[in-house]
């Protein structure tokens, strides 16, 4: 049990660090028609729609990646303070 959470909090991990490459992107005039920017953008746009609705754009800057990493690493702290809850009498 201890491996699962272990796995599940190191690829909510990768995600982020795909996020932030997909962020990153922007920076690059063109870099989303690569085939790095294709495969960031399948893996991040689902995850990313659902904030989208919550318009976080503010004077041209859009930090819907930066507030979906932060969910991420939230959710990625709950699971790790449950494994300590349960695994640690």
């Amino acid at each position: 049990m201890i491996f699962l959470i272990s796995v599940l909090i190191r690829l909510i991990r990768v995600y982020s660090y795909i996020l932030v490459a997909y962020a990153l992107l922007s920076w690059f005039p063109g870099a989303y028609d690569t085939w790095l920017g294709r495969l960031l953008r399948q893996l991040s746009e689902p995850f990313l729609k659902p904030f989208r609705q919550l318009n976080l754009q503010f004077a041209g800057l859009d930090f819907t990646v930066w507030v979906a990493v932060i969910g991420l690493n939230l959710i990625s702290q709950l699971v790790q303070s449950l494994a300590v809850m349960l695994f640690i009498p």
